[in-house]
């Protein structure tokens, strides 16, 4: 079942004086991007952490909180000197030996620019612990936010199929009909001469396929069944989602630019109009 990307989770260490937080916040994303606050966690630490993260929740704007005594480090942080001039000595030496000048804003973050107070812990040990439970509730309010998504993606599909048909419907009566009116027009414009009757069908034919909107609709129909083939699987699925939806889409235009009776193109902006939802939706899915 599918995901949305939203959500939130924490989780929670606590022995004798300790208590160690992580809180996690999920919103959407094209891509993933993760921003860590806090208390920070030593180079190679936070390189696993940050990779274990990702694929544990794919894709979203994930902003990541820790926080040692029931604090993060904004109230109990220093300007970390040491830092910033080590790689002011490193900018200095690639201007001397490279010519090419940087300053400290194209390669520092605020991580760089601070430490924290907090005497050092060694978090190893339970480090991961945490992150699994923050995560473990993070990915079932995600799932429970995916099941409405789920629900009201499958009614709109189901209503779209519902006008689909009455589209091919009324299409299907107006081909038929066309081609009664325009062999009646064609007959009292040569004041019933005779005509070559092959070259009239033909030519007609050739009138009536202009219209025809068999192709797309054929075509939307394979969508729907790739949608909702979409929707059950548990992978992450969000981007083929916003795709299928943008192709739909496409149809629906081309079915409108070929539709000359007004109840079929009533049907036209509705149908549009539960598939423009579809494709909002589609974008709150992991």
């Amino acid at each position: 079942m599918i995901k949305s990307m939203t959500g939130f989770g924490k989780g929670c260490y606590l022995e004798d004086n300790l208590e160690f937080d992580i809180e996690i916040r999920s919103l959407n994303s094209k891509f993933f991007e993760l921003k860590i606050r806090g208390f920070s966690l030593e180079g190679d630490e936070e390189i696993k952490f940050r990779k274990y993260v990702k694929e544990k929740v794919h894709r979203g704007s994930i902003n990541i909180t820790i926080k040692v005594n029931g604090e993060d480090d904004q109230d109990d942080i220093v300007f970390n000197k040491k830092k910033i001039d080590a790689i002011q000595n490193i900018l200095n030496d690639i201007h001397i030996h490279y010519g090419q000048r940087l300053g400290l804003g194209d390669i520092i973050s605020s991580n760089d620019l601070v430490k924290n107070k907090v005497p050092n812990i060694n978090i190893s040990n339970f480090l991961f612990s945490v992150l699994d439970e923050a995560l473990k509730e993070l990915d079932e309010m995600r799932k429970k936010e995916g099941n409405l998504i789920y629900k009201d993606i499958s009614y709109r599909i189901n209503k779209s199929k519902i006008i689909l048909e009455n589209i091919s419907r009324i299409s299907e009566k107006f081909s038929f009909e066309k081609q009664k009116t325009l062999e009646n027009k064609i007959q009292n414009l040569t004041n019933d001469a005779k005509i070559d009757e092959n070259r009239l069908i033909q030519e007609i034919a050739f009138y009536v396929e202009k219209s025809d909107i068999t192709e797309e609709i054929v075509r939307c129909r394979s969508h729907f069944d790739q949608l909702e083939l979409y929707l059950k699987l548990s992978e992450p699925v969000g981007k083929r989602i916003i795709f299928i939806t943008q192709e739909v889409l496409r149809e629906v235009n081309t079915i409108g630019s070929k539709s000359q009776q007004t109840e079929l193109i009533k049907e036209v902006v509705e149908f549009k109009d539960e598939i423009e939802k579809i494709r909002e939706q589609s974008h709150n899915i992991l």
